[in-house]
């Protein structure tokens, strides 16, 4: 174990490299995390997300030097009394500062750093239990970005069984590209298609089990995505077959219907994926699920109802999952596995206790002012006054240190009364949403049990549960169509001031939840600051905003008299802006180089063919050529046009873009 003083700080980072490679190896919903290793005790002091700083949504665009991301840096550490000459070492981002090669556990070489990256994410969200219990983990997403890797790797995914931290290592298939193939079909996100299939009642008759037998989704020499588009479009031709003939229900569109009706094949595609998964690593180590936990990561560790079906089907001990399981959890991941190979992990004890772990709400004063003319008043906190406005309609609530990961767990939010299913109608309007979309509750822990079917906490809104029957009409504006809520439970320790609000909702209504919805406008990250969380209560009408404690009643006529901001909030912008010199610089480089742009995007999937010194521009343009002429639907013609669109010389920097959407 290296010896380290008393207090010694660590970063770990998933950005786009800096110089050569950031045109060619960009990531996408870029992220930053900040460690703390004192009292043989390892801290997560913040986890900066760049979409909250930038306001660019799965914030894509790089860096470009080492010069501009120490300028980003110091500033962040400031906010913590830092510098960037306080880190000892940096994991996750070749060519920065300290930077420092992952000292990685024995029996991964299989796998991609990526994938051990989200596995241990998971794996180590409590290192008590990691070092005492029987784990089962599966790292699932689309497909790694091999930024860390040195060469191709066998497996895509991986998975593992841990007995008491002695990890035996195991491939695993990811049904993550079926959804990635559904979304290219439909172009819509992932998250909206899974709403949409519990939505809509419309289902056709299709043997999925048969169909997904042909599937094979391990990743490695062959891309998943070869085989989940034919087995998607398949299902989508079936569908376009049979709805000429069903009654259908006039509140959806056609197209929804076609969508909702092929996306309940894909999410019973992926239960039957992960069911082989799960009974391979069972039976490999002889383990009873009843007796050990299940810990999921990867982007696919967001479809709340595969985790749920998981745990009932295997009754497994629990659940770990951060609430950062997609590429915004990639630091978290990578920094674990830095302590880990450190030797700081796992005997140092760790445990995410909460998911609030982002920037701290510290504008509020300035935020009063800048907004005073819309305001009527700002009052403390009282449970009394918070019943009576959450009765009336939905508030804006902002507090202390913001959530990590996408999902808004009650620091970020709008919450509404579940009473009603006006709520929905409203935060879905208020959001740029279609009506259907679901919003969640946030439920007391202890009243959990009473009011849901199923026994496990969710303190990350990461499973789905069945409403009580005799509860059901109480609260309409969170259920699905199959009567499930995606909830999250709460606790007193973690959230002290929203336990007291809604406890005082409880007492007074007898109902232990709330709505709960991002506090984002469409196509925005959510917001970071107190600043942004008035912009957007004033553009939407809201009548009371609560920042950090304080109750900020606004003016609905002083919308007459000054004007409503016309968009979102600024952020920083100005951080990530005038980049486009250094860009086309190091795009030109490479196509002096000999490179074309299909080449880059070949260079981006393969460590190989990075390596200058294994492979010529000569050789990997003719692999393009090749891979171009085989490849029927234009897959790789298209990634090109999009590559050179997001990262080529006509590019510029656009908070507002949707491009690292689909990236």
């Amino acid at each position: 174990m290296t010896a380290y003083p008393a207090a010694q700080y660590f970063l770990s980072s998933y950005i786009s490299p800096p110089g050569d490679l950031s045109v060619i190896a960009p990531r996408h919903d870029q992220n930053i995390a900040l460690w703390r290793s004192h009292d043989s005790r390892v801290e997560l002091v913040r986890v900066w997300e760049l979409e909250r700083v930038s306001g660019q949504k799965h914030h894509f665009w790089p860096l470009f030097t080492v010069d501009r991301y120490t300028k980003v840096l110091t500033e962040l550490l400031a906010a913590e009394g830092l510098s960037p000459e306080d880190v000892s070492l940096s994991w996750g981002t070749p060519g920065l500062p300290r930077h420092a090669d992952i000292k990685l556990p024995a029996g991964t070489e299989d796998f991609p750093v990526h994938s051990l990256a989200h596995l241990y994410s998971g794996l180590l969200l409590d290192s008590e239990v990691f070092r005492s219990e029987t784990i089962v983990g599966m790292a699932l997403d689309g497909r790694p970005d091999f930024g860390l890797d040195r060469t191709g790797k066998k497996y895509w995914y991986t998975g593992c069984v841990s007995a008491k931290g002695d990890v035996d290592f195991a491939p695993v298939e990811s049904p993550a590209p079926i959804y990635d193939a559904a979304s290219s079909e439909f172009g819509r996100e992932p998250g909206t298609l899974m709403a949409l299939a519990s939505a809509c009642p419309t289902e056709i008759a299709y043997d999925t089990e048969a169909a997904v037998r042909e599937l094979e989704l391990f990743g490695g020499r062959r891309v998943p995505l070869v085989d989940t588009l034919p087995f998607v479009q398949a299902a989508i031709r079936a569908a376009e077959s049979q709805l000429p003939s069903m009654e259908l229900d006039s509140r959806f569109t056609r197209q929804e219907h076609l969508q909702s009706a092929v996306m309940k094949i894909v999410q019973t595609a992926c239960e039957l994926v992960m069911v082989r998964n799960v009974d391979r690593l069972l039976e490999s180590a002889g383990v009873d699920p009843r007796q050990a936990y299940l810990s999921l990561s990867g982007g696919f560790a967001l479809n709340c109802p595969t985790n749920s079906f998981l745990l009932r089907r295997y009754g497994f001990k629990g659940l770990l999952t951060p609430p950062s399981a997609n590429d915004s959890g990639q630091a978290l991941g990578i920094g674990l596995l830095g302590l880990l190979g450190e030797g700081l992990l796992p005997g140092g004890g760790f445990k995410l206790e909460s998911a609030y772990h982002g920037s701290e709400l510290t504008d509020v004063e300035d935020a009063l002012r800048h907004f005073e003319d819309f305001i009527e008043d700002v009052q403390d906190f009282t449970e009394a006054q918070f019943v009576e406005d959450l009765s009336a309609g939905p508030l804006v609530w902002a507090d202390g240190a913001a959530e990590i990961g996408p999902r808004a767990l009650g620091h970020r939010s709008i919450l509404a009364d579940p009473r009603s299913p006006r709520s929905k109608e409203l935060l879905n309007d208020w959001k740029g949403r279609q009506w259907w979309r679901p919003v969640a509750p946030i439920v007391l822990e202890e009243y959990s049990g009473e009011w849901f079917e199923d026994p496990w906490p969710s303190p990350y809104m990461l499973e789905t549960a069945y409403v009580a029957e005799s509860k059901r009409h109480l609260v309409p504006a969170v259920l699905h169509l199959d009567d499930s809520a995606r909830r999250q439970t709460l606790s007193a320790a973690t959230n002290p001031l929203l336990y007291r609000a809604i406890e005082a909702f409880r007492q007074a209504t007898g109902v232990p939840m709330v709505c709960n919805t991002s506090l984002n406008d469409k196509g925005e990250p959510v917001v970071d600051t107190a600043a942004q969380a008035l912009n957007f209560a004033i553009r939407k009408g809201a009548a009371v905003a609560y920042l950090a404690g304080r109750r900020v009643r606004l003016r609905t006529e002083a919308r007459d008299r000054s004007p409503v901001p016309s968009g979102r909030h600024p952020r920083r912008e100005e951080l990530f802006a005038g980049q486009e010199q250094d860009r086309d610089a190091i795009w030109q480089s490479w196509v002096d180089a000999g490179y074309s742009t299909a080449a880059m995007v070949l260079m981006s999937r393969s460590p190989e063919l990075r390596d200058q010194g294994l492979a010529t521009p000569a050789m990997v343009n003719k692999l393009a050529e090749v891979a171009s002429a085989r490849d029927a639907s234009g897959t790789l013609a298209l990634a090109a046009a999009k590559h050179a669109r997001m990262f080529g010389p006509d590019s510029v920097y656009d908070p507002e873009s949707a491009e690292g959407a689909a990236f």
